[in-house]
């Protein structure tokens, strides 16, 4: 689990370590590791990146303010299929739903990817049945770890808002492909930052492929301001530590104090809490 607090993320760096050592030597046990400690899978990208992170530190932190400091610059656009005075309300599903899935995530999330990875399927599978509608709100924190700042999580977010305006399908859609194991880099490096990154994995989005105003608006900026705004609205919100984390109907879903991250914990969580 991604964690704000600077205490918790010097352990989970130690953490990580050790993560990093059991993937590589047995990675056919990952879905077991994720079952016995989902917050132990959630810091293994540190592993081999400290010493990376502390030399480049003062570039990524230069590039995270002068990103902010543009972004601020910019006009608010809201995208389309959002709600809310500044366009951060973004729920996804049948809208007649009795329940809601509550996602907070951050793009650079190293564990929100293995749980995509795992679990996505079925969250997706879940929004398409109607078992649930999904609200997602989008952290950017990690940004502004002094371990390892960057602009990663800022960016992809304002290019999923590009996403999001040519419609909910192809945010879901590039938000699974950003998160995907060959797409997604590990936390200690801000590939995001670069907007041509974003464009290569935006082909192979069925709707983003080609699609002229969505690389446009990446280009641009044009969510930079609601990437921000997004990013404040998750700072706000009440009991999210890190990432990632989910509440059902207002109530949070962990297993032994973590994010349940397998099919085999979120389903069972899911239907304990389900209004019928």
């Amino acid at each position: 689990m991604s964690n704000r607090n600077s205490h918790q993320n010097k352990q989970a760096a130690r953490e990580r370590l050790r993560a990093e050592r059991e993937r590589q030597a047995k990675k056919d046990r990952v879905r077991r590791q994720l079952f016995v400690g989902g917050a132990v899978v959630a810091v293994l990208a540190i592993a081999g990146g400290i010493g990376y992170a502390v030399t480049n530190m003062n570039t990524s932190d230069n590039v995270n303010q002068k990103w902010r400091a543009a972004a601020e610059k910019k006009p608010l656009t809201k995208p389309a299929n959002t709600s809310g005075p500044q366009g951060t309300t973004v729920v996804i599903g049948d809208k007649k739903s009795k329940n809601t899935l509550h996602v907070y995530e951050d793009m650079r999330c190293p564990v929100c990817a293995q749980f995509e990875k795992f679990t996505g399927p079925t969250v997706l599978k879940d929004i398409k049945d109607g078992t649930f509608k999904a609200q997602f709100t989008m952290g950017t924190f990690l940004d502004d770890n002094k371990q390892m700042p960057g602009a990663g999580s800022k960016n992809a977010l304002s290019a999923l808002g590009a996403a999001l305006n040519v419609s909910p399908q192809a945010f879901l859609d590039y938000k699974t492909a950003l998160y995907s194991p060959k797409n997604h880099p590990e936390e200690t490096d801000d590939a995001f930052a670069d907007n041509q990154k974003l464009l290569d994995v935006a082909q192979q989005v069925k709707e983003l492929k080609g699609n002229a105003a969505f690389e446009k608006a990446v280009k641009k900026g044009t969510y930079d301001r609601w990437a921000l705004a997004m990013s404040k609205t998750f700072d706000q919100a009440k009991g999210v530590t890190g990432t990632p984390s989910f509440t059902l109907n207002g109530k949070k879903l962990e297993t032994g104090g973590n994010p349940p991250m397998t099919p085999d914990q979120f389903t069972p969580l899911v239907q304990q809490n389900l209004k019928k």
